[in-house]
């Protein structure tokens, strides 16, 4: 059960504030009150709580674990940082709670404030891989900034800066010139090169960071960013970001398809529109060209395509995918509609779910102001 306030005074708070990313109104500290929308809650908002209790009801276990039911139950940084940045934008205080103390509990560092990246429930050792993931730190620091602002509670800031410290000292290297975010501490760094994911770079969230720890940094991550992963790291006939790369440590050599992954535009590389579309970067690049990719004669959306070959999965991409090409696609026609967007009820399993919602909470963010980077 969730727990009851003041709706009116709850409103007046949210109406008299800038969310973090800018955006006015932004959601409620409020649970929908019987007998359907809250007055005065905007109809999108009332959509995005339908769409987080569904997303509970299917992912969440009552301790606050998410479920990611396309590997076995398996729990990870990711999913737990999801899960956070959707309890908070709904209004679900006793879930993010939930969501934070399981995630403190269980995946949390103790030689730093980073997180094991997996959690194994069949496993006799559930964490026995303790590197983290560099997203699902990210993440989880984004949704506690959030739940900070949110629901007014300084303490889960001081906790994201600690986070957004270790993540700015412990995953970024200078990288020929560049400064770069590793995927993890551990297992990128070669001797020539380092191993990249493009998608790790979650543009909102980084330059949101800034406030959590001041400095340069974040913006030169973020501006190095958008030059390797967005302009220069694009491949195959259509120019799309890939999965995996490799950055040669030696300035003079381009980025490259990493050797040890499929060299594909598909589970991972559909999260960079997803984020530049978040940080208002229509003009860019790598955006424009995952959007001409999706409306290209036939106007089909496939689940991947190969960068080597230029060959198309035989399959179409799931529901979250299919979300993530209507946002794309609504960054350079603003005729299109957020309630064309597939529901989360579509979605075959937890990550299509996620990439569903975070492209409704992308579509509404992305829809005010200037860029955020």
């Amino acid at each position: 059960m969730h727990s009851t306030v003041d709706q009116g005074a709850a409103l007046r708070t949210i109406q008299g504030r800038r969310s973090v990313l800018g955006l006015l109104a932004a959601p409620a500290l409020l649970a929908l009150p019987r007998g359907g929308q809250a007055q005065g809650m905007p109809e999108w908002l009332a959509d995005l709580k339908t769409e987080w209790a569904a997303f509970r009801g299917r992912y969440v276990t009552r301790e606050g674990r998410v479920l990611d039911s396309g590997k076995g139950d398996e729990s990870h940084t990711e999913g737990q940082g999801f899960g956070l940045l959707f309890a908070a934008e709904a209004g679900d205080v006793t879930t993010f709670d939930r969501i934070w103390d399981w995630t403190r509990r269980y995946l949390r560092h103790r030689r730093d404030n980073l997180h094991a990246w997996r959690y194994r429930g069949d496993s006799v050792d559930p964490v026995g891989d303790q590197n983290n993931a560099t997203d699902g730190d990210i993440l989880i620091a984004w949704g506690l900034m959030r739940g900070a602002d949110l629901f007014t509670r300084p303490a889960l800031e001081r906790e994201a800066a600690l986070i957004a410290r270790d993540i700015l000292t412990l995953c970024t290297r200078e990288v020929a010139g560049r400064l770069v975010l590793l995927p993890a501490q551990s297992g990128f760094e070669k001797r020539d090169h380092v191993v990249v994911n493009p998608s790790y770079y979650i543009f909102p969230a980084l330059s949101a960071f800034e406030r959590l720890v001041p400095g340069p940094q974040w913006r030169r991550l973020v501006s190095d960013g958008l030059d390797l992963c967005c302009r220069e790291a694009r491949f195959g006939r259509w120019g799309l970001p890939a999965d995996w790369i490799e950055v040669p440590r030696e300035s003079s050599f381009r980025p490259r398809l990493a050797a040890s992954w499929p060299t594909r535009f598909s589970w991972d590389a559909v999260r960079v529109p997803l984020y530049l579309a978040w940080a208002r970067q229509k003009d860019n690049p790598a955006l424009q060209a995952c959007t001409a990719f999706w409306t290209r004669p036939g106007n089909d959306v496939p689940a991947w395509t190969d960068l080597r070959n230029n060959s198309l999965a035989p399959y179409p991409g799931h529901a979250g995918i299919q979300a993530v090409a209507m946002l794309a696609r609504a960054t350079q026609d603003n005729r299109r509609r957020i309630q064309d967007l597939p529901r989360v009820a579509l979605a075959p399993d937890y990550y299509g779910a996620a990439l569903i919602m975070l492209s409704r909470l992308a579509w509404q963010e992305s829809q005010a102001g200037a860029p955020v980077v």
